[in-house]
């Protein structure tokens, strides 16, 4: 198709005056019906989550868009299994036959993700991993080999540079401060699960973790899980974390100096470590399936409909309990993701407005974020599009609320080539970029987006709380005061509602950021790339390859 000059320049147009017709009313609507009562929490499973269905597809419905489901409907099947640990009959360290008790919540904390109705560890030797590292392309391998079959492994917390100094081998190779994915606790479970092992669990430090032991415990024994074949679950009986106190004494009863290995992990040279310890656990379990649901949507392309650009948000939040004193259902989750969710209707209603445009835009409304990614996980193993066709994610979680900023928030520098769009796009508001203030803390793999990442597709996440807004009314201080009120106060709480004080002038400007640069790539042959050094390049340079 070849468009005569003044189509052209109309569909070179439309998309700023698109952009620019996003509206903070829209977004206050949107949110203000989706944290409010009638929506009981949007947890999974429940009746808050029936509505909160239909609520969406209603919405999507009358913007225009079609349904993206894989059935030809609008939703994705999300079964999730849930479990919940209960007193343990047995749970202890044992040496030698001396066993050494241990409380739950305070000594250890454990959960499982297995359909058993006891959680059971029988003897089954400890081995110290290190940073449990397998990266062959930073020429890292804390494994060395050994085997973890039916044994227990136990692991430092962040990456081997985390607290590197000049000497160390490790020293540069994973970002230093900035964490990578074999930082996280989620990869370390993974890398158990992938080498047989029956239990994995992470010495806990505040300064690694990036959170402390209360933080750790919160969930009560209680995990999330998709519902796999049973050829497909994972080997571990029980997946968590050791306090640190209580590591400490597990590796000097071993005869080992805990301080000592985690200089020594930071050596190529480390080699694990049998602890001559047993763990042994048995404990009841409850598990139920719970039914839940992606919703999809999209615009189909005119030209290259098989390329997808990808917008996403979770709709699910924590679910009904005790309203604070203010009467507000705990943790009905305003702006963690009801104002990521407004955000996309808001992008879509741009984009109805607009031209079709060349490459399909589909629009994907996540469940159950919060237990683990899981809806976004499910797509990413069964996606509707396959990942080669899809030409990015673009993510939204959490937006800040105080007003106009000078900058825009950056989570995961060097990661993409999708971030120069982000400076481009934004300088054209007249902003700059700023990188978030505690990349140790690993939030580029604490959202939706990453599930796409980990399959090498390029994104980008517009979250709120990964640094402090230049605002234009307070500067930064104001925008670290926002951040922190936010997440000390209403991360995750109820304080998480909608609230008359709220200027939306900043969520206004991101969000028009994101539909520029979504813009752009349904209207053009651009790829994103992965920049060099991520460990998602070769990922899609592979899937690039079946691509062609």
């Amino acid at each position: 198709m070849i468009l005569r000059p003044a189509l052209l320049a109309a569909t070179l147009l439309a998309a700023p005056a698109a952009a620019q017709d996003i509206s903070a009313a829209n977004l206050t609507d949107t949110v203000r019906t989706l944290a409010s009562d009638q929506f009981q929490g949007r947890a999974p499973g429940t009746v808050g989550e029936e509505r909160t269905i239909g609520y969406l597809i209603g919405r999507l419905q009358a913007l225009g868009l079609e349904p993206a489901g894989p059935d030809g409907g609008w939703t994705q099947p999300v079964p999730l299994l849930h479990t919940r640990l209960g007193t343990p009959t047995t749970l202890a360290f044992d040496r030698d036959g001396t066993a050494t008790p241990l409380r739950l919540g305070t000594d250890i904390y454990v959960s499982s993700q297995q359909s058993n109705d006891v959680a059971a560890i029988d003897g089954a030797p400890m081995i110290f991993v290190g940073y449990g590292v397998h990266a062959p392309e930073r020429g890292w391998d804390d494994f060395k080999g050994v085997d973890l079959r039916g044994k227990v492994a136990v692991f430092l917390v962040n990456d081997p540079d985390f607290v590197a100094t000049k000497g160390d081998d490790s020293f540069g190779k994973f970002g230093a401060r900035t964490m990578t994915y074999y930082g996280r606790w989620t990869y370390k479970f993974e890398e158990a699960a992938r080498r047989g092992a029956i239990g994995a669990l992470i010495v806990h430090d505040t300064d690694g973790a990036g959170y402390g032991w209360n933080v750790v415990k919160s969930p009560g024994g209680e995990n999330y899980s998709l519902v796999v074949p049973p050829e497909k679950m994972t080997s571990l009986a029980l997946q968590g974390w050791i306090s640190g106190d209580t590591a400490t004494k597990l590796f000097a009863d071993a005869g080992q100096d805990l301080a000592k290995l985690r200089v020594a992990a930071r050596r190529a040279t480390f080699r694990p470590v049998d602890l001559g310890t047993a763990f042994d656990a048995a404990i009841p379990v409850t598990h139920e399936v719970v039914q839940s649901q992606n919703v999809l949507a999209k615009i189909p392309g005119a030209r290259r409909p098989d390329e997808v650009v990808m917008f996403g948000a979770h709709w699910d939040a924590y679910g009904e309990g005790k309203p604070d004193e203010q009467g507000r259902i705990y943790r009905a989750g305003a702006n963690d993701d009801a104002l990521g969710v407004a955000a996309l209707f808001e992008i879509a209603r741009g984009f109805k407005a607009a031209p079709p445009p060349d490459r399909t835009l589909l629009f994907a409304f996540w469940t159950a974020e919060e237990r683990g990614l899981l809806g976004s996980e499910a797509y990413a193993q069964a996606p509707v599009y396959p990942v080669e066709k899809t030409v990015a994610n673009l993510g939204i979680d959490i937006l800040q609320t105080a007003g106009s900023a000078k900058d825009v928030i950056l989570v995961g520098q060097g990661q993409g080539s999708l971030e120069d769009d982000l400076a481009r796009v934004a300088a054209t508001q007249g902003r700059t970029v700023s990188v978030e203030s505690l990349p140790e803390r690993g939030l580029f793999f604490r959202a939706d987006h990453f599930s796409m990442a980990k399959r090498g597709v390029p994104v980008l996440l517009m979250m709120g709380i990964a640094g402090a807004s230049d605002l234009v009314n307070g500067g930064k201080t104001a925008g670290q005061k926002w951040v922190d009120d936010y997440t000390g106060k209403c991360y995750h709480q109820a304080c998480d509602a909608w609230d008359a004080s709220w200027n939306l002038d900043g969520a206004v400007q991101d969000i028009q950021i994101f539909y520029r640069i979504g813009d752009e790539l349904a209207r053009s042959a651009k790829w994103p790339q992965w920049k060099p050094g991520s460990e998602f390049k070769a990922i899609r340079d592979q899937s690039a390859a079946a691509r062609e």
